[in-house]
């Protein structure tokens, strides 16, 4: 198995994620209006694209166009050329528009199967951290290190308390102000920068009495976050009120706090390495270092996933943890390597760690399930019933792939 020569998930796991059934409810304001795009839209997709497919797609052009705002910005401190922060823009609205139009795509060829809501919500947690990361460079909030360290982390910590109390409710919630509204928002935040510097113009370095519009519009965000997390039926109110399990547990029987300890292990150590550094480990790397700790936020909400949908316990060890260890030791013993190196070494394990689990954990429900990832496999029987459900001439489709079918 590529890059895993053992299993990830036990029979158990993959038994009960198969027999995983998606739940959700949303209260979107933005969402009603964007669904009839989204409607329209997966008409033009052609019948023989897979959904995760086209949830692939819109994440790499998500990550190339924030990886071109991070090449022009790389402490965040620099104006960026109007056209990348559009391009940027572009590529979130793209994302969005396949993002949304995945699972109408699997619907429509009945190819809907646990491993695309996996894999959806995989895509999710790794546009999370660039996004996060390339509004930064937006509105160069690098001049403001601490606000920067502290944006990207709030965003990967409501993304995990999302799925955190999916994984206490079994339903996965959406509040009024929630991820359409949030993109929304970044996407005009990058367009603002797009024409600020078009016309020559500091927009963001604007004082309002007490802190400049990059600060107020952080503080904006972080406001939302908090009231979405803290107010009176929100996910904090959810996690210790709306527990699935026996007795108020989560969907594993497990302690509705049990999720909290992967998080604080990545949280806290950021902030103490940051701060802590004699050598500014943060502050003259600070993309590379918000990029190594958002990286493992995702790989710790994608364990996360992993566990509510196979109804399975949640460890608190994970091996993309060694990065922070490692550094946080190296600072304790009086920083023996140099913290710059450390700090790159932690950037290729993490992502090494990252691809390896994902990679590993695809491919065990597509040979489990007997499905491919990014193909669908053509039968006569899912034709008829494609063209009876679409009213088109598509190409036939079907959801499994035949047992001796195998590349």
């Amino acid at each position: 198995m590529l890059l895993y020569s053992n299993k990830i998930l036990s029979d158990l796991q993959l038994k009960r994620l198969k027999e995983h059934k998606y739940s959700s409810s949303c209260q979107s304001l933005l969402d009603p209006a964007m669904q009839k795009f989204w409607n329209w839209f997966v008409t033009l997709v052609p019948m023989w694209m897979a959904p995760n497919l086209i949830t692939i797609v819109g994440l790499i052009i998500n990550i190339l166009t924030s990886l071109v705002l991070i090449f022009y910005c790389p402490t965040a401190t620099e104006e960026a050329p109007w056209w990348a922060t559009m391009m940027c823009a572009l590529g979130l609205f793209i994302y969005q528009t396949l993002d949304a139009i995945d699972g109408k795509q699997a619907r429509r060829t009945q190819t809907s199967s646990p491993l695309g809501e996996l894999f959806d919500h995989g895509c999710d947690s790794l546009s999370t951290v660039f996004v996060s990361v390339a509004s930064c460079c937006a509105v160069q909030l690098g001049k403001y290190p601490g606000w920067m360290l502290f944006q990207c982390l709030c965003a990967s910590t409501l993304f995990y308390c999302a799925h955190w109390q999916t994984y206490v409710s079994g339903t996965m919630q959406f509040g009024t102000i929630d991820v359409t509204e949030g993109q929304i928002v970044v996407m005009i935040v990058m367009l603002t920068s797009s024409l600020s510097s078009f016309l020559n113009m500091d927009i963001w370095s604007t004082s309002l009495i007490f802190v400049t519009l990059s600060q107020a519009l952080t503080c904006f965000g972080a406001g939302c976050g908090l009231a979405s997390l803290l107010s009176p039926g929100g996910t904090v109110d959810k996690i210790l009120n709306s527990g699935a399990g026996k007795s108020g547990s989560t969907v594993a029987g497990t302690s509705v706090l049990s999720p909290a300890s992967p998080l604080l292990l990545v949280i806290l150590p950021a902030w103490v390495i940051a701060y802590r550094s004699d050598q500014a480990i943060y502050h003259n790397q600070p993309i590379l270092y918000v990029l190594v700790f958002g990286l493992i936020a995702a790989k710790i909400t994608n364990r996360l996933v992993v566990a509510h949908m196979c109804k399975s316990e949640i460890h608190h060890r994970d091996t993309a943890l060694l990065a922070p260890l490692v550094l946080f030791l190296n600072q304790y013993f009086n920083t023996v390597i140099p913290e710059s190196w450390l700090l790159n070494l932690a950037m290729v394990w993490v992502l090494f760690d990252l691809m390896r689990y994902c990679s590993g954990v695809c491919l065990e429900i597509c040979n489990f399930l007997e499905v491919y990832l990014f193909k669908i496999v053509h039968t006569e029987s899912s034709s008829a019933t494609s063209q009876a459900q679409t009213g088109s001439s598509g190409g036939p489709t079907t959801r499994l792939r035949k047992k001796n079918s195998r590349n």
